[in-house]
């Protein structure tokens, strides 16, 4: 878990729009934490968060969206180094009492993320890979793909996996955070994505059944149903509350 992802939350304008819409999709179950915050769960574990989006994000024209944790030892030490390689620190690092100290941060193209550091005695869960309800995927839309990768190896010692030439669409560079497997993919955004940002793939067990259940919710599909190398099929897509989302199943 070090220096990868561990943790993910999407902040809205309805709370309840948004705790519809996605255990309707993705089958989550949930359970409120406190007056805040919220649990989407699997198994009755934690797997992600749901709020409102923060009074200061809004002022800062941050619109719905979806955050990712990145596990560090040192929170404070990681957003100065952020910092020095060129990123932003957007909100320095604070606790939450007894549950997690983070920062909220930019790298240099100004896609955000979170650093975190767990306050907690137990564990997080652990599912096998593909788990429903779980990310499969983790991607970059870069202002600059390898400038990027530069960033994340530099910042949280990630390394190159396999790289696939997209042709005009550039590199579609794969990366590992320290396991055997590759766990994202950084590339070049296309010029339709407005802004840099991170991409996080929800396990379902079909695509064309989840395609169903996002038009149902009052979602809407805008890329995909699409094969990905490995067999498996994608969607992205915004939901109701205009936060982008991205599906991966092992079937069609």
């Amino acid at each position: 878990m070090a220096n990868g992802f561990f943790w993910y939350d999407v902040m809205s304008n309805d709370v309840e729009g948004t705790r519809k819409f996605y255990t309707g999709v993705v089958g989550w179950g949930t359970d409120k934490q406190g007056p805040d915050y919220n649990l989407f769960t699997v198994e009755g574990q934690g797997v992600a968060g749901f709020m409102m989006l923060p009074p200061d994000a809004k002022q800062m024209g941050v619109p719905p969206c979806w955050m990712g944790y990145i596990a560090v030892d040192d929170v404070d030490a990681a957003a100065r180094r952020v910092e020095s390689l060129g990123g932003k620190i957007h909100k320095p690092p604070q606790d939450i009492e007894g549950i997690i100290r983070f920062a909220v941060v930019a790298d240099p193209g100004g896609a955000g993320f979170i650093l975190a550091k767990g306050l907690m005695k137990k564990d997080m869960p652990s599912f096998p890979p593909g788990t429903t309800g779980t990310v499969g995927w983790h991607e970059l839309y870069a202002a600059d793909g390898p400038a990027a990768m530069a960033f994340y190896e530099k910042a949280f010692g990630w390394t190159k996996s396999d790289a696939m030439d997209m042709g005009p669409m550039g590199v579609y560079q794969m990366f590992k955070t320290g396991g055997e497997f590759a766990m994202g993919g950084i590339m070049t955004k296309p010029t339709a994505v407005p802004v840099p940002n991170w991409g996080f793939y929800i396990n379902v067990p079909a695509i064309d059944a989840a395609v169903e259940r996002v038009t149902k919710g009052g979602g809407k599909v805008i890329n995909g149903p699409m094969e990905v190398p490995g067999g498996q099929w994608i969607i992205q897509g915004i939901d109701p509350q205009g936060a982008f989302f991205n599906l991966v199943a092992k079937a069609r």
